[in-house]
This record gives structure tokens, C-alpha cells and sequence, in this order.
């Protein structure tokens, strides 16, 4: 977490003078940068995510993470997706003062946290997944200019969505690769299976805004029981110009694979996209999820993951690794 003072030095730079905050309290549940709830004095709330030390151990990608947040947030607001909306950034890891995200505060609760505490029915949880497929829809309307990462972490951005999506995935591998992480197939494979796989992508040809961390967490659910709707999408930190599909990759962990989610489907159809339900389309699905689960596979590792997180991870992740490549390499 960050310190007081490093708050209180951003709020500033922000223009927010020390008098007008009335409290500052961290919150739980970011897994990288940390998050602050600053409350004013004229009763506003407001959130400030504030990154690590650039000394400690991290990931290829998170490496400027905050500059994909703040397009997240602008790309949401463009589209009228309920989301936080962007008070003030300097996402620049490279300045000699501490990067910041400063954004409006959300209310609501993560979709998970309302299932196991309160439960959601059947029929209200398809209305709900429904209406999650219309918002993605409307994210993958807005469209970039390149492909890529938007901080350039792991290359630079492309006009072609396979150079950027293959440096992507290098990038993971090489971590792999430092941090020696355990992964159920040998670096080398993985590396061959997502070479092999360029071909698949020559198809997307527009980079869309993806968020690539759809899970029930970053779902906020209001109102109450039976009549509940999304509030809105978050940390959209993970967020990069890419396939549309590559979206369906965390979706999976909403209520299983969406592209078979008849509910999904139709609210996804009904907010304007144009699904691609195909064999090859559910090859780049696969391939995705690919990447998704190196990548937890591989964070462990400098977050220091141990126990029954470490052990879920390896069976969830690992276990699905090897027959998402293969599907993806047909």
C-alpha cells in the first residue's frame, strides 16, 4: 500500500489540497497497484490506484499498467458502459514522481461476493449475464489505432493483431522463463503452439478495446435480490487493443464458456456485436485463455503466492493449459 504521504503528494499534484480530504482508507482486492478510498469534505468520494515500487518483482506487462486503465475508463465512458470515470492520470512510470490513477468512486458490490453471501437465482443470474454480453458489446465498439498494450510493455504497438498478440505472449514466457516458473508444458512447446497459431489471427483486422479481466470480481452488482444489475466494470488495469474475442477468456469464469451461453450471446447480439461462433473463432478463444492461464500460472511467482492459492491456481490454470493449446493449434 501506499504511504500517507505518497497519498497525499498525488492528491495534491491532482489539485486536491490537504483541507478538503476528509479520510483516507486502503482497500482490499487490487492484486497489483494499491487502491485508496479518498473521501472529501464536501461528502465525494473518490479512488486513487497508486503502483508499486518499480524495484519489486513484477510481471513484463504490468509494467505501466495504469496507462491501460485510463483508456479502459475513457474507452467506457465513450461507449456509456458503467464504469469509474477518470478525475485525473499521470500513468507515467518513467517521471521521477509516483504515477497515479485518480477516478470517480463506483457503488456496488463484486458479483461473486453477492453469490456466495446472498445468492443469485438462476433465472436472475442468466438476466444478469445478459445484460454483462450487451456492455462487452458496446466496450468492443471502441476501437484503437494499433494493437498492443497501450504503455508499450511488452513492444510496440502494431497495425497487425498477430505481431502484437505473439510479442504478448513472448513476453509471458520469458517470464516464465525468469522467474522459473512451473508451467504442465515445457516453455519451448508453448512458444512453438503460439507461433503456430499466427495464421489464426490475420482475421482481425481492428484493434477493440478488450478488458482481458472479466471475472464476477470486477462485476460491481446493485439493488437488491431478484432485481439487481451491474453497477459497474473495474479495474480494467489488464485492459489492451485486440481481438474482441480475447474478452471471452475471463468471461469463462462469469457462468462457463460464453460463447455456449445462450444468454451471453443475446445480450452480446442485442448491444451490437457481431459474434463469431465458428471453429475457428473458438480456436483464438482457446488460444486466449492460453495466455490467460500462463499468465496466472507465472504470477505466482513474484507475488509470493503460496498455500491454497498457489495450489488452487495450479489446478485450475494448469490443468487447462495443455488442451487450450491444443485446441488452439487444431
Amino acid at each position: 500500500m501506499a504511504g500517507h504521504d505518497e497519498v497525499a503528494a498525488a492528491m495534491a499534484r491532482a489539485g486536491v489540497p490537504g483541507d478538503r480530504i476528509a479520510a483516507v482508507t486502503p482497500l482490499a482486492g487490487g492484486t497489483y497497484n494499491a487502491l485508496h478510498a479518498v473521501d472529501l469534505t464536501d461528502g465525494t468520494r473518490w479512488v486513487l490506484k497508486v503502483p508499486p515500487p518499480a524495484h519489486l518483482p513484477r510481471l513484463r506487462y504490468e509494467a505501466g499498467l495504469l496507462h491501460g486503465e485510463e483508456c479502459f475508463y475513457r474507452g467506457a465512458a465513450a461507449a456509456d458502459v458503467p464504469a469509474p470515470r477518470v478525475v485525473r492520470a499521470e500513468p507515467d512510470e518513467g517521471a521521477a514522481r509516483t504515477p497515479y490513477l485518480l477516478m470517480t468512486h463506483r457503488p456496488g458490490r463484486p458479483w461473486h461476493t453477492v453469490a456466495a453471501e446472498e445468492g443469485v437465482g438462476e433465472g436472475e443470474g442468466a438476466r444478469l449475464r445478459g445484460e454483462l454480453g450487451a456492455l462487452v458489446a458496446r466496450l468492443h465498439a471502441v476501437r484503437g489505432r494499433r494493437f498492443g498494450y497501450p504503455s508499450g510493455s511488452t513492444g510496440p504497438l502494431t497495425d497487425r493483431w498477430a505481431p502484437a498478440f505473439t510479442a504478448m505472449a513472448g513476453a509471458i514466457l520469458d517470464d516464465a522463463e525468469r522467474y522459473g516458473a512451473w508451467l504442465p508444458v515445457p516453455v519451448a512447446e508453448a512458444r512453438a503452439a503460439f507461433a503456430a497459431a499466427g495464421p489464426l489471427l490475420a482475421r482481425v483486422a481492428t484493434p477493440a478495446l478488450v478488458h482481458f479481466d472479466l471475472w464476477p470480481g470486477n462485476v460491481l452488482l446493485v439493488g437488491e435480490g431478484g432485481a439487481r444489475t451491474i453497477g459497474a466494470l473495474i479495474d480494467g488495469e489488464r485492459m489492451f487493443w485486440g481481438d474482441p474475442l480475447a474478452d471471452f477468456a475471463s468471461l469463462e469464469l462469469v457462468g462457463g464458456p460464453p460463447e455456449d451461453d445462450p444468454a451471453f450471446r443475446a445480450g452480446y447480439a442485442a448491444g451490437g456485436g457481431r459474434p463469431e461462433w465458428d471453429a475457428e473463432a473458438r480456436r483464438r478463444i482457446a488460444l486466449y485463455r492460453a495466455y490467460l492461464h500462463l499468465i496466472m500460472l507465472v504470477e505466482v511467482v513474484p507475488r509470493g503466492y503460496t498455500g491454497e492459492h498457489l495450489a488452487w491456481t495450479r489446478e485450475f490454470a494448469g490443468s487447462r493449459l495443455p488442451a487450450e493449446l491444443a485446441a488452439a493449434t487444431g
